[in-house]
């Protein structure tokens, strides 16, 4: 008998799946267009300094990875249509009012925008801190898509044709996030820092668009999944964090992305400000989706006969090489590599080494998670699996702005003359200045954490072995 039919079958999907994907699409090349800068907008549209700009997007950050749990139990009760809806009108709220929120502020007399941004007041005037109201819009209107589109994907597919459905929806995640992430350059090489207004102006036409199609094409024909409640969701959340292997296991990974987390948090101002106005920090952080995208099959074949763990820790010890050639370029002797500065071109080899460490962690994290599960409750922890994420994008980010503050600072804050120095350096006629001396010290710190958490989840499999060998004796 053929087989045709049924083959085909798995590659049929309904319209509400490839809507949710397209969507899918739109929404990550907004969401990635905007953060991929959002330190350099935060700082140089609206003069919040480097710790200022770290701990409000590290904030930004963790709540999109902490509220999708429970938003995602609103929309099972209201509806995916209206989630949908309810979501990107939010975002298109949001990302507008980024877009507008400088043009207040100039009529308001507090800044000048252009190429060069001039500040008069604004950088100690209450005004600044508008955005954090709008971020939280964005922050739950972006909760609600993380919980929807994934929900959706799960309800559109059966055993048939999931697998694929889900390898469909992380294409569209990483052809979004290439996407968004390419457009900042032309935009800043066309518009100076202006450029970095006008990017929440795409944001917002992205969104809109999404809402449309929504609008006129979602339709779902299955019905509304399990709800739980709030209350039910904060007893799951609690019943999780009380198991400690399963809390030692988020706490050594949260390592892992504090260090991967960099790519937003730390390596747009840096190369800027080490490699200065020609680079192109969005173009550098689209390696990390290309070596993912290009290098995932390859890693999980060859590690198809290991276990979970032991693919983890060979990522985690892929870390430290990663973030120890980010920290090189600034040690480097040479002028250029390759055509490219060298903070740059060390920039790019070692995000490359991260998204090649990532490949060996992520899907082999959730598999580990999911087994240490009770049975029958392995969704409902895994629900909880990026709890790393939260913990790693507030620590993360706000080191961050530490590190910066000090071994990286914003050419506008330093004397004049420390300033001319530094341009004199980057067109090659002076020295580095003396506050830039040590900038590659942020990475070496980073090389640090990556290293004790490496170190930490090769203990921690043998200490986890063990109990489970005295265990299984006991039994």
């Amino acid at each position: 008998m053929s087989t045709a039919p049924a083959e085909a079958k798995t590659w049929r999907f309904s319209r509400a799946f490839w809507v949710a994907n397209s969507v899918e699409i739109l929404e990550r090349a907004a969401w990635y267009g905007v953060f991929v800068a959002i330190t350099l907008y935060l700082s140089r549209i609206l003069g919040y300094t480097d710790v200022e700009a770290a701990t409000t997007a590290g904030l930004f950050s963790a709540g999109l990875y902490l509220l999708p749990t429970f938003s995602g139990a609103w929309a099972d009760r209201i509806g995916y249509r209206r989630a949908l809806m309810l979501a990107f009108g939010l975002l298109t709220v949001g990302y507008g009012s980024m877009w507008v929120l400088p043009e207040l502020l100039q009529h308001a007399g507090l800044v000048t925008y252009g190429r060069e941004v001039t500040f008069h007041g604004l950088d100690h005037h209450w005004a600044r801190w508008l955005f954090v109201p709008i971020m939280v819009v964005v922050m739950i209107g972006g909760s609600f898509i993380k919980a929807v589109v994934t929900g959706t994907v799960a309800r559109e597919t059966d055993e048939t044709n999931r697998a694929r459905g889900y390898a469909i929806f992380y294409a569209m995640v990483n052809i979004g996030a290439f996407s968004g992430k390419t457009v900042v350059k032309p935009l800043r090489h066309a518009m100076g820092n202006e450029g970095l207004i006008v990017l929440n102006l795409f944001a917002a036409g992205m969104t809109l668009l999404a809402l449309v199609l929504v609008v006129l094409f979602y339709r779902s024909a299955r019905g509304a999944g399990e709800s739980r409640s709030a209350a039910e969701i904060w007893q799951s959340l609690v019943a999780v964090l009380r198991r400690a292997r399963l809390l030692v296991l988020i706490f050594i990974i949260t390592g892992f992305w504090m260090v991967q987390g960099q790519l937003y948090a730390t390596m747009p101002k840096y190369v800027l400000r080490m490699a200065g106005e020609g680079a192109s920090p969005s173009w550098y952080a689209n390696v990390n989706p290309l070596v993912v995208f290009t290098t995932v099959m390859l890693v999980t074949h060859l590690m198809r006969r290991r276990s979970a763990l032991t693919s983890m820790t060979v990522g985690m010890f892929i870390m430290p090489v990663s973030a120890f050639c980010m920290a090189a370029g600034n040690m480097i002797g040479a002028d250029h590599i390759l055509g490219m500065h060298p903070v740059a071109f060390m920039m790019v080899v070692g995000i490359a080494f991260q998204g090649l460490a990532e490949n060996f962690i992520s899907p082999r994290y959730l598999e580990y998670f999911s087994l240490q599960a009770p049975r029958g409750e392995e969704g409902l922890y895994l629900g909880f699996s990026h709890l790393h994420s939260f913990l790693s994008a507030i620590l993360g980010f706000v080191s961050s702005g530490f590190l910066l503050e000090k071994f990286c600072p914003d050419p506008r804050i330093l004397p004049p003359d420390v300033q001319a120095q530094r341009l004199a350096h980057l067109a090659g006629q002076a020295p580095l200045p003396e506050a830039y001396a040590h900038a590659h010290f942020i990475w070496i710190f980073f090389v640090g954490v990556a290293v004790v958490s490496a170190v930490a989840l090769i203990v921690y499999g043998r200490v986890t072995a063990a109990i489970d060998a005295r265990r299984a004796a006991a039994a």
